[in-house]
């Protein structure tokens, strides 16, 4: 930090006699990153961010920050988040990880493949995370699930190639536990994200064109861990095919427009020896659906959900082969092969 290194002159001169002309390749040609576009350093009392397309995939830093509003309204490589005091963080998604260290008191709605804290204090967290999150040498941890929506983010989901259906947010691992003592716990259900991360108010950032009403989030949003109100769920499995995320999203905007909860989804793929254990005897009609791609598993919970879930699917996606567990009898089966199965699967 603090040194300038400025290009020799000497390369655009002519090479002198007996030297060789040294090619200019076009990777040589790209702009330089600079490291001060993608840091927020030493803040304090300031509302600042990166608009949709200003981050496109780097890597970036946030630390030494007090009482800021941080907002990274687009993908990146990995962000890492020291020392930073009373903040409130929106980060886009992340393709790799997220570390917050040593960061006491903030409120986040972060998207990310790997979320780690450590030696950090009263964290509240909305979070999409696609593998087992992990807290360490950490206290007065909080989550809740993701819930966000502009134009732009799903896009960005894509880019940083995360799933919508891939999210793991209540299901922690602490490293460090303390006999008796609980670490973390999760954010009351009613939880108004707003309340924890305000909108933004600066002119740049307020063009982002921001929803945070549950409906329009990006991420369905899933009960997880919470107790579940009934003990009747029903599996849903959706395969590949252009509208296998838009035909997801309807059943579960059908169901829990029915009263219904939606506890866990998954977007994975599956091998002819999967369905077997999962489908078991319609494996046959369903196996040569896996060749399209990764299959979308919706879990709904609540009394009356398998026969609300055929019904609806019969009603709504007529022609669209869909597995839907047959009876409450089978169901609780069907849901723990598939996760089980799922969840060996993506190493959890």
């Amino acid at each position: 930090t603090g040194c300038s290194f400025t290009k020799q002159e000497s390369s655009s001169q002519e090479p002198a006699a007996g030297e060789e002309k040294v090619p200019q390749y076009s990777w040589d040609q790209r702009a330089k990153v600079d490291p001060k576009d993608y840091t927020f350093s030493g803040l304090k009392d300031e509302t600042v961010g990166r608009l949709p397309g200003k981050v496109a995939g780097q890597q970036f830093v946030i630390q030494d920050c007090e009482n800021c509003s941080i907002y990274i309204f687009d993908h990146s490589a990995t962000i890492t988040v020291d020392d930073c005091v009373n903040c409130q963080i929106f980060l886009g998604p992340i393709k790799g990880s997220v570390f917050f260290r040593d960061c006491k008191d903030c409120k986040c709605i972060v998207a990310c493949q790997q979320f780690r804290t450590r030696d950090c204090r009263k964290l509240e967290v909305f979070l999409c995370c696609a593998t087992q999150p992990i807290i360490e040498s950490s206290t007065g941890m909080k989550f809740g699930c993701f819930q966000y929506y502009y134009p732009e983010l799903a896009l960005q989901f894509k880019d940083a190639g995360l799933s919508i259906f891939n999210n793991t947010w209540s299901n922690i691992h602490d490293f460090t536990p303390v006999s008796g003592e609980n670490n973390w716990g999760l954010l009351p259900e009613n939880a108004v994200v707003q309340d924890y991360v305000p909108l933004p108010t600066s002119e740049e950032l307020k063009a982002v064109r921001i929803s945070t009403d549950a409906m329009k989030s990006i991420i369905p949003i899933t009960r997880g861990q919470r107790q579940k109100s009934s003990d009747e769920s029903c599996l849903a499995v959706f395969f590949a095919g252009d509208y296998t995320t838009a035909n997801a999203r309807k059943l579960i905007d059908e169901m829990t427009g029915k009263g219904f909860q939606l506890v866990q989804t998954k977007e994975v793929s599956m091998k002819a020896e999967d369905a077997q254990r999962v489908f078991q005897e319609h494996a046959s009609e369903f196996i040569p659906l896996l060749e399209r791609g990764p299959v979308v598993a919706l879990e709904f919970n609540g009394d009356g959900a398998v026969e609300g879930c055929r019904n609806t699917v019969n009603d709504v996606f007529n022609g669209t082969k869909v597995f839907v567990s047959e009876s409450k009898a089978s169901a609780s089966q069907d849901v723990d092969n598939f996760y089980n199965f799922a969840d060996m699967r993506m190493g959890m």
